[in-house]
């Protein structure tokens, strides 16, 4: 007997094989379920209609099976429908098309990256322009791009099995590809909040940093406004005392008592105007911790009011378009406030010019001075560049059109701490 009737018989067989277990599967299921009564007089029927529905399966995959056939790659597909690698996909793809090149090209935000990344191009033009692209498939998944097939055939044909097999390829590694795509997804928000993490530790030193360098700050404001006010509060009140002890030393009616009592009135005036100078400078340095003004009427009445205390002349003008969160505001007065200070002591020279401004997500002061020298300007607002940078701002000195140095100060309007250096220019 040949082959073919050898197959033939082997498949009579299995009907044969296949009908008797569905009929002693059908008898033994009757009895159980409607008793033996009534089972063994329909076991016959049921066990008919449940072999003609195995055998209508078999049928049907031996059909699908004929139907891959043709096509020297076809059987590497079967079992390679849900390879475990991209590499394998990549092998099935190039042995079943016998192509000289194949690659999966996987989407990422920037273009399409070989599977093993070593290679990346920018947009599909580029993609379909390489020499060793002849054929490429789309692979979509729910609607979204995952990937890009592709195969390289130099001096020979794409033919019609090639591209039938590469779309069930590319049907067949969709679930690959989505396991790709959410793992890829899920390394880029994995180190998205590592880098986040980074950001925040960092950001938290320099918050830590401005914290100190305002302790710094205020300390030394403190020690700038009591010691010599101190001083000479005490000396003056010293010297009155050092008077009236000498007049009382003297008889009554004595000139010598009435010119020691002149000289303690005269003593006493002194330390009158010394505290009250040093109440004075109590009150701007409290104005500078906690400006009332700033809180109740926004930053550009809290600059007047600073301005008004300054020897140089100020032009000020713009305003902010709309109130803002109080780091923000503070942020920006302060580091304004710390400019003028210093550019604002010497009197007689040209005004300063100070402009508030809110430019789309970002608001910002600017101070300009045509005197100012950049480099002392930068060494000495490097405290209050690290306090903006620490918020996530900056404070930049550049020079205009006319020479004029401008330094600007600026801030998101809403808080954002980044990494980075504060002052630049």
């Amino acid at each position: 007997m040949d082959r073919t009737g050898t197959a033939r018989v082997g498949r009579a067989l299995s009907v044969v094989a296949v009908v008797a277990v569905c009929l002693i599967l059908a008898v033994v299921a009757g009895n159980a379920v409607l008793g033996p009564a009534v089972g063994p007089l329909l076991a016959p029927f049921a066990g008919a209609g449940l072999a003609a529905g195995v055998l209508a399966l078999v049928a049907r995959g031996r059909d699908d099976e004929h139907s891959a056939t043709g096509h020297s790659g076809r059987s590497a597909l079967v079992a390679a429908t849900a390879p475990t690698s991209l590499a394998a996909l990549v092998e099935v793809l190039r042995e079943g098309t016998g192509a000289a090149h194949a690659e999966v090209w996987l989407v990422v935000p920037d273009g399409f990256v070989a599977q093993d990344g070593t290679e990346r191009v920018a947009t599909t033009t580029d993609l379909l322009l390489r020499p060793d692209v002849d054929h490429a498939l789309p692979v979509v998944d729910d609607g979204e791009l995952r990937a890009v097939l592709t195969v390289g055939k130099p001096g020979r044909p794409v033919t019609a099995a090639d591209r039938a097999l590469v779309v069930e390829i590319g049907a067949g590694a969709r679930l690959l590809l989505r396991v790709v795509a959410r793992g890829a997804e899920l390394r880029a928000r994995v180190a998205r909040a590592d880098e986040l993490a980074r950001e925040t530790e960092a950001s938290r030193r320099r918050l830590g940093r401005a914290r100190e360098l305002e302790r710094h700050r205020l300390v030394g404001e403190l020690g700038g406004a009591t010691t010599e006010r101190l001083a000479g509060f005490r000396a003056a009140v010293t010297a009155a005392a050092e008077s009236v002890d000498e007049g009382l030393e003297e008889p009554e009616g004595d000139p010598a008592r009435e010119e020691a009592a002149e000289f303690a009135r005269h003593h006493l005036a002194t330390a009158r105007e010394r505290l009250e100078e040093l109440l004075d400078r109590f009150r701007v340095i409290a104005r500078g911790v906690h400006p009332a003004v700033l809180r109740d009427q926004g930053p550009r009445a809290a600059l007047e009011e600073v301005v008004a205390d300054l020897p140089r002349a100020v032009h000020l003008t713009g305003r902010l378009a709309q109130r803002l969160p109080w780091e923000v505001e503070s942020g920006l007065y302060y580091a304004a406030a710390a400019a003028l200070a210093l550019l604002g002591a010497r009197a007689g020279e040209e005004p300063l010019e100070l402009a508030l401004e809110q430019v789309g997500d970002h608001a910002e002061v600017r101070v300009t001075d045509a005197t100012a020298d950049p480099d002392a300007t930068r060494t000495a607002l490097a405290d209050d560049a690290d306090r903006l940078a620490a918020l996530g701002g900056s404070l930049e000195l550049t020079a205009d059109d006319g020479g004029r140095t401008v330094l600007r100060a600026r801030l998101p309007i809403q808080l954002r701490p980044l990494v980075g250096t504060g002052l630049t220019g």
